[in-house]
């Protein structure tokens, strides 16, 4: 499975907790970026042989785009790639984008997936996370998209936020259950460096939530969702009638794919490349500039580890033919893999070793335990 992943650099307002790579002041090149976006799919149309099963807007903010210029950028797609009849194509979106005019229009396009940014139901909690919509505003959005004649929505939520009672998380995921949504992504808020919340963490204007709350919410986030028909399939994934995410799944199955775009990144199975996270320098690229992103050869020693930081997130774990074709394990990852066991945070399956519920909410701490240094 091949995929295209399009990072669009833009956004109407920068919300506190958020370290991805846009910009907020985007009006003089906005134009320029999307013909650079255009070029560069163009200029990396041979990096991928096989059929392309998935297209993924990112950011940023997609939503903010104009019909015609996401129409510029899958004609692009279409034009000089071979595209599978049943790509799903994604495009994030806030809920103050989403109306019926403009999901007639993505849907015209040919997008078939739509993941919603609504991240909490609570007013209080939009409002100092910066968001540009309300409690209000995300329940309408969903059966706008709905009615407009989309069958494939995921919505993204955020549990851990500071003052969230245990009650109120039950709240959101009853409300979005009641929406039917075929796909739940649920993250732990993370203080991440150079945002706004990590500044008024440090202020004491905002105090975390306890790392004891955090794991009752994620406890009750995944019994739940198990309860109404969810699928746990990824440590903050949830699928309703198998329904995942195809984007996603290349990530953690170590697939293909293509990054376009400031900070986007790619992967073809023997190394990772990664552009440049400034919007001028991508755009100057082949003119001012010839480094506009960097690229590595993954050693053996980086196959393996990204083979466990990726496969133990997953319910189908990492898979034993995979570890055998690596040269297998030494005798101390052996004794670290009985622990695990003997502890309960790993099952050992017929044919992969798989984190138990418990053992998902340390994921990638326990991966990091079966890393090798070159």
């Amino acid at each position: 499975m091949s995929g295209i992943y399009i990072h669009i650099p833009f956004c109407a307002k920068r919300c506190t907790y958020c370290d991805f790579h846009f910009s907020t002041t985007f009006s003089s090149y906005r134009e320029r970026m999307i013909l650079s976006l255009k070029e560069e799919i163009i200029l990396r149309k041979n990096e991928i042989k096989t059929p392309i099963q998935s297209v993924y807007f990112g950011g940023g903010t997609p939503s903010i785009l104009y019909e015609e210029e996401l129409a510029s950028l899958l004609d692009a797609v279409h034009k000089h790639y071979a595209v599978d009849e049943k790509t799903e194509v994604t495009l994030e979106a806030n809920p103050e984008n989403i109306n019926k005019n403009s999901v007639l229009a993505w849907k015209g396009l040919g997008i078939n997936r739509l993941s919603i940014g609504l991240q909490s139901f609570k007013n209080d909690d939009l409002k100092w996370m910066n968001r540009g919509h309300n409690n209000t505003q995300n329940s309408a959005c969903v059966k706008t998209v709905y009615d407009a004649g989309f069958n494939n929505v995921s919505v993204d939520l955020i549990y851990g936020l500071p003052g969230l009672r245990n009650s109120e998380w039950e709240g959101f995921l009853k409300k979005v259950v009641r929406l039917g949504v075929e796909h739940i992504s649920a993250y732990c808020l993370t203080i991440e460096d150079k945002t706004k919340l990590k500044h008024d963490v440090e202020n004491k204007t905002i105090k975390p939530l306890s790392e004891r709350k955090q794991i009752e919410q994620f406890e009750f986030l995944c019994s739940f969702l198990k309860q109404s028909g969810y699928e746990h399939y990824e440590v903050s994934n949830f699928a309703l009638n198998k329904n995942y995410s195809k984007h996603n799944r290349s990530y953690w199955d170590r697939k293909e794919y293509i990054g376009v775009g400031p900070s986007a990144h790619s992967y073809s199975g023997k190394g990772r490349r990664w552009n440049v996270s400034n919007n001028h320098t991508y755009m100057a690229r082949g003119t001012k500039t010839k480094h506009w992103y960097n690229q590595e050869d993954l050693s053996t020693d980086s196959v393996w580890n990204e083979l466990f930081l990726t496969g133990l997130r997953t319910k189908w774990g990492v898979l034993k033919k995979d570890i055998a074709s690596l040269g297998g394990f030494t005798s101390n990852e052996q004794e670290e893999i009985k622990r695990m066991i003997d502890k309960g945070d790993l099952i050992d399956s017929a044919k992969a070793y798989v984190l138990s519920e418990k053992g998902l909410l340390f994921a990638d701490a326990i991966s990091e335990h079966f890393f090798r240094v070159s």
